[in-house]
């Protein structure tokens, strides 16, 4: 079973190469893409979500948060910080909210 330990607060920007969209998460160094803003804003998501659990797997979850300056929030930031809009109106600055989970041992 998982519960959630907090919430962390990461960086996601998206811009347009061509026709796809690309989204980046510099403080995981994870990026994706999509055909369109909401694909690779989902997209993103996904990947984010799945290397936290990769973290979290291999105990590697706390040493990365600390090199990234990560922090652990006990609570869900209502609203972290306004949407950024660069002056090209194809590029993207936000918060993207993640809660952090941690595996509850079972007592047999």
């Amino acid at each position: 079973m998982k519960t959630i330990a907090g919430y962390i607060v990461l960086t996601c920007k998206f811009h347009r190469e061509g026709k796809q969209w690309v989204g980046e998460n510099e403080e995981l160094g994870v990026s994706s893409f999509g055909s369109s803003f909401e694909d690779a804003n989902e997209s993103l998501k996904e990947l984010v979500v799945l290397h936290l659990n990769t973290l979290e797997r291999l105990g590697e979850r706390d040493r990365v948060f600390a090199e990234n300056h990560i922090k652990v929030r006990s609570v869900k930031p209502k609203n972290p910080v306004s949407l950024n809009i660069s002056a090209q109106s194809d590029h993207f600055v936000t918060p993207c909210v993640y809660p952090i989970q941690t595996r509850e041992l079972q007592v047999a």
